[in-house]
């Protein structure tokens, strides 16, 4: 059991679990100098309104309960395909069954990345192998796993791309783990088959797997340089719709070919956050990584895709952190907050975020509750300008 949901540890409680060191060349941590134009995301003072267990929460906390297939994950991302579908995007997830008190066997199925596939209120479960021996989707290698990331499409949707990075054990303890390196994972859109595993830039100690931008005729990639204790926004991007093309990075000034010159844009954000339009500017959605196992959900504003980000709003607070929360356990940690803009509804927002315990070995099996993610329905009300 070592294995299984570390993936809370690393990505929502800035806490250094992973070996990183900051990387040569790379600019100090200074906001990205852009042009700041005049847009109205930035001038305006933005009010919001929160409301908790949106759709498709409690559609799949319902599909979880029963035990049949997916019974808790986190990352979350979503992509719309043909045919009516939403592709809900999850990395470590656990599978049924489930007991009639709402806990785990200790036996039952654990594996690194998964699809749940929504048609309608119908959910299917997607995974590699077979049915009674199900297996990720993108094989783990020999001394690792993979955690799925942004997800995408390209080539007139035909393909469903996916932003996967790579760790590998160190040795025989815990957090005896390291990230090794960034990948595309190409899937039929159809079929949802793996086509390809190609190995992406990883040479600048970035993760670049956080998000997925299509604007202006490029798709924008955001990547996190995870030091633990600090997470730092970087930029790069390609154009067209493949991520196989050649890449771009954003410097501060302007744009290099030379992963090493990106710069870091904003450090505060969580390895997964998302970056979306917003009327005239953009809208960052993030947890806060600048406080140790945070409650809070931010929006910043920019008039740029590569920022800077200003004017951070306070989105939300997750009920179920710590001690206090609505678990009343110390060990209940919240993380890796994002939009669906795939999901948008007018100026509301559709943010999701991940539950997970420091003790999952314990939480995770005694409540099936904790380890399925939450939807907030937040709307934004402009009011006087700045």
């Amino acid at each position: 059991m070592a294995n299984r949901s570390r993936r809370g540890w690393l990505l929502g409680a800035a806490v250094a679990v992973c070996t990183a060191t900051a990387t040569p060349g790379l600019s100090a941590a200074q906001p990205a100098p852009v042009d700041q134009q005049e847009c109205s995301a930035v001038r305006t003072n933005w009010s919001v309104e929160a409301k908790p267990h949106a759709a498709p929460e409690s559609l799949l906390n319902t599909y979880s309960d029963k035990g049949k297939g997916w019974t808790g994950g986190d990352s979350t991302y979503s992509v719309k395909l043909s045919g009516g579908r939403t592709v809900w995007v999850f990395s470590d997830t656990f599978l049924g069954p489930v007991n009639p008190d709402g806990s785990r066997p200790t036996t039952t199925p654990f594996i690194n990345n998964s699809f749940v596939v929504q048609r309608g209120h119908s959910l299917k479960t997607v995974t590699g192998g077979t049915r009674t021996n199900p297996t990720a989707l993108v094989p783990p290698p020999a001394n690792g796993w993979y955690w799925f990331g942004a997800a995408g499409t390209s080539k007139a949707g035909r393909n469903l791309d996916i932003l996967a990075v790579q760790f590998e054990r160190t040795g025989p303890g815990q957090w005896d783990w390291q990230w090794v390196s960034n990948h595309l994972a190409r899937f039929d859109s159809r079929t949802l088959k793996l086509k390809e595993l190609v190995p992406l830039p990883s040479a600048a100690n970035v993760q670049w797997s956080a998000w997925q931008l299509s604007e202006g005729g490029y798709t924008y990639i955001y990547g996190v340089e995870d030091l633990g204790a600090a997470k730092y926004q970087h930029v790069a991007r390609v154009r067209g719709d493949d991520l196989k093309g050649r890449w771009q990075y954003w410097t501060g000034a302007g744009w290099s070919a030379d992963e090493t010159a990106s710069a870091r844009v904003l450090e505060g954000v969580a390895n997964e956050h998302s970056v979306t339009r917003w009327g005239d500017g953009y809208l960052l959605v993030t947890h806060d990584t600048n406080e140790l196992f945070s409650k809070r959900v931010l929006g910043y504003f920019s008039c740029s895709p590569v920022g800077p980000w200003v004017n951070p709003v306070e989105l939300y607070q997750t009920p179920e952190t710590g001690a206090e929360g609505s678990y009343g356990d110390g060990d209940i940690i919240t993380y890796n907050s994002h939009d669906h803009p795939d999901q948008r509804s007018g100026s509301t927002l559709l943010v999701s975020y991940n539950v997970n315990s420091l003790d999952p070995n314990t939480d995770l099996y005694a409540d099936v509750s904790i380890y399925r993610p939450r939807f907030l329905g937040i709307t934004l009300t402009p009011g006087a300008n700045r």
